[in-house]
């Protein structure tokens, strides 16, 4: 097996899973468990989650899917983020609620 990716939270870590897992590349995530004991452990790139392919899987591919998944990462999350129309509270992108009022998201984005 081979490392591919480092990810900054679980969550991240099963995202690019599933992002492999969808072209039928078997893979694992190693060190999820670690996050949750954090501030008892020092935060390391040996104690994020990461994932895993066996070594017969491409470098090539891996790398394709890799910098697409980077490339929307970087610039698809922050275009989503929205400011909630009756409190005017800032919202990340994932979220539908406002966490402040509880009202849903408009359709409006900043």
């Amino acid at each position: 097996m081979k490392k591919i990716f480092t990810a900054k939270h679980p969550t991240e870590a099963h995202m690019v899973k599933g992002l492999l897992e969808s072209f039928n590349i078997p893979c694992q995530i190693r060190g999820e468990s670690l996050f949750f004991i954090r501030g008892e452990i020092p935060i390391t790139e040996d104690t994020l989650p990461t994932v895993w392919v066996d070594d017969g899987v491409e470098d090539r591919i891996i790398e394709e899917i890799m910098a697409d998944f980077n490339n929307e990462s970087a610039s698809d999350l922050k275009a989503f983020d929205w400011r909630c129309r009756h409190c005017g509270e800032y919202i990340e992108g994932q979220f539908t609620a406002c966490w402040k009022c509880g009202r849903e998201k408009a359709e409006d984005k900043i």
